[in-house]
């Protein structure tokens, strides 16, 4: 009997059957099958060369794949949170990624957003994943263009409803009491950092990657502050995402921040906060659930339960302790829309004032809804 012949872009490498193949128009195709039967690795080269045909006549209509166009963003989008993107784009491929940009709308989205509902997703999380599609697909009708000066997209994007499951989780102020119980309960590198959260109220990735060369001397005040980039920075062991709304950030200390941040001098020569001779990626990690638990917190799904509660916490009492308004904002590290404002900051020293408040218990009455 005569051997069979080989087909042109399989080969076999001793243990599993390999496709390296160039579709004209296209470029190569190269994917080990993993498996050592040829009918099998025919089939899968069989679909791979008629993947890439149909993409390339696609690509001389002027039409294009949400894969594509999800790769394009990721690969010329500077924002600062691209990783989530990345995610969020990766997790939606399966259902929409096959599909022409023009098929991408509520009909074909839905059932990804139901079956996101049926495994307890929350609906925020959803409406942040649907406005990445959304910016993908404004991108691709109002910027992208081909060779041919056409479009990737030639209608407007369809509007999205965005889902709404009443589901949002309540955040958890502290009383005085509940916090001295966390502090206890959490591993001590961890319970500074807590304790410098809720006296200055610095955000989780502000605190994680808090770096002794933010920290500015204030000698007339016999103190300092900290001020963190607003700015993205890459650094040797990652990039700082930094500030939420892209300022600069003034972080002033009373005396218990203070106290903190001399307790961790000498500690680490570049981290603030280090963990293991490093920098902690994150403070709500297991030993942070574990803590929250041990120290009789609530854990239904009702109420945040992460390190945003002490902020939460340093912005309830300062409210409670009569802080003005305007302070309060320069405080929380919060955008005003008040001109005047955002050009005549408040004195460092009223601020040090406002937050030295914070280091008194002041009894106050907790309201919350039943969960």
């Amino acid at each position: 009997m005569a051997q069979r012949k080989g087909i042109p872009g399989l080969r076999w490498d001793g243990k599993q059957w390999i496709i390296d193949k160039r579709v004209r128009g296209y470029g190569r195709i190269f994917e080990r099958t993993g498996t050592s039967d040829r009918a099998q690795a025919e089939t899968r080269l069989a679909q791979l060369i008629t993947a890439a045909t149909l993409n390339v006549t696609r690509q001389g209509e002027g039409i294009h794949t949400f894969r594509e166009a999800a790769t394009k963003h990721l690969m010329e989008s500077t924002k600062r949170s691209l990783s989530r993107d990345a995610y969020c784009l990766k997790a939606w491929d399966p259902l929409i990624g096959d599909l022409p940009l023009d098929r991408i709308h509520m009909d074909t989205l839905r059932p990804g957003i139901e079956q996101r509902r049926t495994v307890g997703m929350k609906s925020s999380t959803v409406r942040r994943e649907l406005a990445v599609i959304r910016r993908v697909l404004t991108l691709a009708a109002r910027l992208w263009r081909d060779n041919q000066g056409r479009p990737w997209l030639t209608t407007a994007p369809p509007l999205f409803e965005m889902p709404d499951w009443e589901d949002e989780a309540t955040p958890y102020p502290l009383t005085w009491e509940e916090q001295a119980r966390l502090l206890q309960a959490l591993p001590p590198y961890l319970a500074n950092m807590a304790l410098f959260a809720v006296n200055t109220g610095l955000r989780e990735q502000g605190i994680c990657w808090l770096r002794w060369e933010w920290e500015t001397r204030i000698p007339e005040l016999d103190s300092s502050v900290f001020i963190t980039p607003g700015r993205r920075i890459e650094y040797p062991d990652g990039t700082y995402p930094g500030e939420k709304n892209k300022e600069d950030q003034l972080v002033v200390l009373n005396r218990i921040a203070r106290s903190v941040i001399d307790r961790q001098r000498g500690l680490h020569s570049v981290y603030v906060f280090p963990y293991h001779e490093a920098r902690l990626p994150r403070m709500h990690g297991s030993a942070w659930k574990s803590a929250w638990k041990r120290a009789g917190l609530p854990t239904s799904p009702g109420y945040t339960k992460g390190p945003h509660n002490l902020k939460h916490t340093f912005g309830r009492r300062l409210r409670h302790a009569g802080v003005p308004l305007e302070t309060r904002k320069v405080l929380l590290h919060h955008t005003s829309g008040d001109i005047t404002i955002h050009y005549s900051p408040a004195d460092i020293r009223e601020l040090i004032e406002a937050v030295e408040r914070l280091c008194e218990m002041r009894p106050a009455t907790m309201l919350r809804r039943a969960i």
